[in-house]
């Protein structure tokens, strides 16, 4: 089949195409930039997904759609927030809506685990809790795990099903969420199938590098190929699900493959993890030897809306789509270390 990969130059959406053409797909890739020299797809089309026009050459002759075109990372509180909107949110809208014109087509949209907010938590009095955002005076105190918010007790962190309640705590997580409701909305007006893979740290090469945008695993590696130690935050006691990128572009193409089998319509979500959780100071320390570069220096510092633990239960991706994740976590930094770009 013809698949159309907005954002297809980037980061995940360069290996999503590679992974489908590895599948004997053909690709359409729609970037603002070029795709790289290892990822090039059978045709181009340059422009802006938030182009009416360009997404309608985009979408000529494609049987299917995978959706990763979006601004990315936590952002800078609200200053930035009409550019957030701008490119997820309108752009996922115009593209939409230029879906919505003839037969409805298969459509995989990269989702995030920051809908959810903080992850699962339970009280061993009070159960399952979902506690609030951590207040300052706790954070400048180094007391950086959360409270019951019932009896003030530790809580114990635990997997986030895709049925836990969205608690989205920045602009980018509610533009994300926002992604979904649309995709929502366009599946039940024309019966279309939509899936939602909600992703948890992805990291690999073609990373982003040197950008406020970046993730974690990015900035550690460019402080160690500038010779100096990883600096984490709080006390890197912070879980994460950190998954390699070639696992997520697998997890595509099945969610596309499902869909064009005749997977039901209405949008689906799926948490896409590796299902192997590390804390940041583990992933800063692997990476580290990985490299070859100084340990991570621990500094204590927090950001204000950082969430503390957050770790996906794959299970439904696993038991419906049969994607299981290849790369494991040692590997996966070994890979990130030696990448190239």
């Amino acid at each position: 089949m013809d698949v159309l990969v907005t954002g297809g130059a980037g980061f995940i959406g360069s290996h999503i195409v590679n992974a489908l053409r590895e599948a004997g797909h053909r690709t359409v890739v729609l970037d603002l930039r070029p795709s790289p020299p290892d990822a090039r797809a059978d045709r181009e089309v340059s422009g802006d997904v938030r182009d009416p026009d360009t997404v309608r050459r985009a979408l000529e002759g494609v049987d299917a759609v995978c959706h990763q075109a979006a601004k990315v990372g936590l952002g800078k509180g609200l200053s930035d927030a009409a550019d957030y909107v701008s490119t997820n949110d309108l752009g996922t809208a115009v593209l939409l809506e230029r879906l919505a014109d003839g037969q409805p087509r298969p459509l995989v949209l990269a989702g995030s685990m920051v809908v959810y907010g903080e992850g699962r938590y339970e009280c061993a009095e009070h159960g399952v809790q979902r506690p609030g955002p951590r207040p300052e005076q706790a954070l400048s105190r180094g007391e950086f795990e959360p409270a019951c918010p019932r009896c003030s007790a530790p809580l114990s962190p635990g997997l986030v099903g895709e049925g836990a309640p969205v608690d989205p705590r920045n602009v980018y997580a509610t533009t994300k969420l926002a992604q979904e409701h649309l995709a929502a909305a366009w599946a039940r007006f024309t019966g279309g199938g939509a899936i939602s893979l909600r992703y948890h740290n992805v990291y690999g090469p073609r990373m982003p590098r040197d950008t406020p945008y970046a993730g974690v695993a990015s900035f550690f590696r460019s402080a160690l190929a500038r010779g100096e130690a990883p600096t984490v935050f709080e006390d890197g006691g912070q879980r994460r699900d950190f998954v390699h990128v070639a696992d997520i572009a697998r997890a595509n193409v099945a969610a596309l493959e499902e869909l064009v089998a005749g997977g039901a319509g209405g949008l689906r979500a799926y948490n896409a993890g590796s299902g192997d959780p590390h804390t940041v100071g583990e992933m800063a320390t692997a990476l580290a030897e990985a490299h070859g570069g100084p340990a991570p220096v621990v500094t204590g510092e927090y950001r204000l809306g950082d969430v503390r633990h957050i770790t996906a239960d794959s299970a439904r991706l696993r038991q419906e789509l049969g994607w299981r994740p290849e790369v494991g976590f040692r590997e996966g930094m070994e890979d990130f270390a030696a990448a190239r770009h």
